[in-house]
């Protein structure tokens, strides 16, 4: 079973697990290139003259003249604030709701997590139009803020199963231990889980980025 006479181990497994690796980074290479054509694509339309354009070659005329001429400025930075302030929120909001559903053990917690399911369930265009009523009667149509308020609702439900996921591979034992030092449920929560949680709390920030963003 790959030991010689000798009592060497001979390098047959690992030479085939090396092929197995680079077969499979090779495979991955392969899809991210497919993937990249579109992008690819769009990039060089951007950077090639138009059909009435005198410049030869790549040039940035047409990404200048967008901004010249429309108010593409405006529209990125309010995309940019509604998305940030999206981020902010959601992942402020679904590290405490989803460090509850990993460690409450009550009925009150299994029918939050029911209830979670639930408005994850239904279809956004049935809240469109009480949506659209509550918020004329708040002053909150074409706004901003209205506008943020949709992206974390549509985002809640997903961070904080995602957190919930991420607090339920962090040990309990850690928490018992910083109790037993004195500390509260509240301090273990901001000292411990949080600060053992950063690559979870980054997966949530980009999913709510991207899911506003692209929006």
């Amino acid at each position: 079973l790959g030991v010689a006479a000798t009592g060497k181990p001979r390098r047959v497994v690992s030479d085939a697990g090396s092929r197995g690796r680079w077969w499979r980074l090779v495979f991955i290479l392969i899809i991210t290139a497919i993937v990249l054509v579109p992008i690819g694509v769009t990039i060089i339309l951007a950077l090639t003259p138009g059909p009435n354009s005198t410049t030869t070659g790549l040039t940035l005329e047409n990404i200048t003249g967008v901004f010249s001429t429309t108010l593409a400025g405006v529209w990125l930075q309010n995309s940019l604030l509604t998305t940030l302030a999206t981020v902010v929120v959601s992942v402020a909001v679904a590290a405490p709701a989803g460090y509850v559903l990993s460690r409450g053990r009550s009925k009150a917690v299994s029918g939050y997590s029911l209830l979670l399911f639930v408005m994850q369930s239904l279809p956004i265009i049935t809240s469109v139009v009480p949506l659209f009523i509550l918020f004329a009667s708040m002053g909150l149509v074409d706004n901003l803020v209205g506008l943020t308020i949709i992206y974390v609702g549509s985002t809640m439900t997903v961070a904080t199963w995602m957190m919930a996921a991420y607090f339920d591979s962090i040990p309990i034992s850690l928490e018992e231990a910083s109790w037993i030092d004195g500390c509260s449920v509240f301090g273990s929560f901001t000292k411990v889980v949080l600060r053992n949680s950063l690559p979870g709390i980054l997966s949530t920030a980009i999913f709510a980025f991207l899911l506003a963003w692209n929006d």
